[in-house]
């Protein structure tokens, strides 16, 4: 069994309660002024305000639930994929919600094979690639999950040399969902498959980190951590 480090999605909660309700606390601030403006200044104006202010809360917080529900699915999506990651064999290091740099990584992977930073996604909608692209249900997602991909391996990179060790990471993309419809692809440097593939993926001899060195990479993530 993997040594597993850190919270899967501790940092998508959170994330996702600030981001989707802060609207809501503005809302509520406002309603707050309305009804000082209607008790203390002007009546008819501060009681428009407060019903006013009343709707933007209603909205805001229907908008906000639906946002943190979305983070929280996210959150649950890497909970599944560092269940499967923690059943790597002993040997291998997952390390949770790591921070690299200024951003929280999913997960990062260590072990004989090598150092993967993995962005973890739960699409429901079937996923697929073409032309080079990431479709999700046949269309472009807002942003490029590949380029995140690439971008969050950058950063683990820069962290690990920045403690001092300079090495690969390899970019993961993992849909928990397991809609992809390829399962296991390599594009654009980025290894690309569905949550059920990830153990067989890494059921591989391949030694590219030898015992004592990946002791002293777990130790400075530790560090890190």
């Amino acid at each position: 069994m993997a040594v597993v480090h850190g919270i899967a999605g501790e940092w998508a909660r959170v994330k996702g309660t600030i981001f989707g309700l802060w609207p809501l606390f503005l809302s509520v601030l406002a309603f707050g002024f309305s009804a000082a403006v209607a008790i203390f200044a002007h009546p008819r104006a501060g009681v428009a305000m407060s019903l006013a202010s009343l709707v933007a809360i209603w909205l805001m917080l229907l908008k906000g639930l639906r946002r943190v529900e979305s983070f929280y699915k996210g959150a649950r999506g890497e909970e599944k994929v560092s269940g499967i990651l923690g059943d790597l064999p002993e040997g291998y290091h997952v390390f949770n919600d790591f921070k690299a740099m200024s951003r929280h990584v999913d997960h990062v992977v260590v072990g004989p094979a090598g150092v993967f930073s993995v962005e973890t996604k739960f699409w429901s909608e079937k996923v697929t690639i073409e032309e080079g692209h990431v479709l999700v249900g046949g269309r472009l997602p807002s942003r490029s999950p590949l380029a995140q991909a690439r971008r969050e391996a950058q950063l683990v990179r820069e962290q690990l040399e920045k403690a001092g060790w300079k090495g690969q990471v390899t970019p993961v993309l993992a849909f928990a969902s397991d809609t992809f419809a390829p399962h296991v692809v390599e594009t654009q440097g980025v290894v690309v498959l569905n949550s059920c593939e990830l153990k067989r993926s890494f059921a591989t001899q391949r030694v590219l980190i030898e015992a004592q060195e990946l002791s002293r990479i777990v130790s400075l993530m530790e560090n890190n951590a």
